[in-house]
C-alpha cells in the first residue's frame, strides 16, 4: 500500500502529539506520508518541527490537493479555535483524515467524525458518537451512548458516565469527570480535575469538586 500523504495544520503541542500518533499508525502499517506542518507563525515557516518541515500558512492546505489533512490547534481560552480554522479553510470534508492510535479502542459501534483524532489508550465502549474534528488525547474514557459535537476537545484522563452529550467546540480538561446524563454546552470549558454533577450551560467556564460556574468564555 501507498503511504497517502498528509498535511498537520498547526505546530504547537497538539500537532506534535498527531504526528506521534501518525508514526505509531505507520509502525504497524505504512498508511501515512507526513508532508509537513502548516502554520500562520512566519517565524516557523522553513523551520522543522520533529524532523518535519513547517511548509507554511495555513491556507496553504489547498496547493496540496492530493494531501489529506488534519487540524490540529486546540486552547482552553478559545475553545472554538479549531472550527474556526475548519471554517477559514474552507475544504471539502473528504480532504480531512480521521486518525486513531493503534493502543486505542474504538468498537464497531462507535462513529466518528472527519478529522477527529484519537490519542493513545482512549476506550470508547459502545456507541458512542463523535462529530468531526474532535481532540482526543490519551487515557480518556467515553462510555455508552456519549454522544460528542464537532470541534470538542477532551484533555487526558477525561471520563465521561453514560449518555453525556457535549456540544459544539467545548473543552474539557484533563482529569475531568462528568455524571451520566449530563450535557456540557457548545464553547463551555470544563476545568482540570472538575467532578461535573450539573449539566453546564453553553459558554461557560465551570471548575472545581463539584463544579461550579466560574465565568463565561471570553469572545474577544
Amino acid at each position: 500500500m501507498t503511504p497517502a500523504p498528509l498535511l498537520l495544520v498547526g505546530a504547537g503541542g497538539f500537532a506534535r502529539e498527531t504526528l506521534e500518533l501518525v508514526r505509531a499508525i505507520n509502525e504497524r502499517s505504512a498508511a501515512w506520508e507526513v508532508l509537513g506542518f502548516l502554520d500562520d507563525d512566519p517565524a516557523r515557516h522553513g523551520t522543522k518541527v520533529g524532523g518535519i518541515p513547517v511548509l507554511g500558512p495555513c491556507e496553504a492546505a489547498r496547493a496540496y490537493g492530493e494531501a489529506r489533512v488534519v487540524a490540529c490547534v486546540a486552547s482552553p481560552e478559545d475553545p472554538l479555535r479549531r472550527l474556526r480554522l475548519v471554517d477559514r479553510l474552507a475544504l471539502p470534508p473528504e480532504r480531512y483524515a480521521t486518525l486513531v492510535h493503534p493502543a486505542a479502542v474504538v468498537p464497531e459501534s462507535a462513529t466518528l467524525g472527519e478529522g477527529t483524532v484519537v490519542h493513545a489508550t482512549t476506550v470508547l465502549t459502545a456507541d458512542v458518537t463523535l462529530g468531526a474534528h474532535v481532540a482526543v488525547m490519551p487515557a480518556v474514557v467515553l462510555t455508552h451512548d456519549d454522544v460528542v459535537g464537532d470541534g470538542a476537545t477532551f484533555g487526558a484522563g477525561v471520563r465521561l458516565a453514560g449518555n453525556v452529550t457535549v456540544g459544539r467546540g467545548a473543552y474539557l480538561g484533563s482529569g475531568a469527570l462528568v455524571r451520566e446524563g449530563l450535557e456540557i454546552g457548545g464553547a463551555a470549558v470544563v476545568g482540570m480535575g472538575a467532578v461535573v454533577t450539573a449539566s453546564v450551560p453553553p459558554g461557560e467556564v465551570w471548575i472545581g469538586v463539584p463544579a461550579r460556574p466560574m465565568c463565561l468564555v471570553s469572545t474577544s
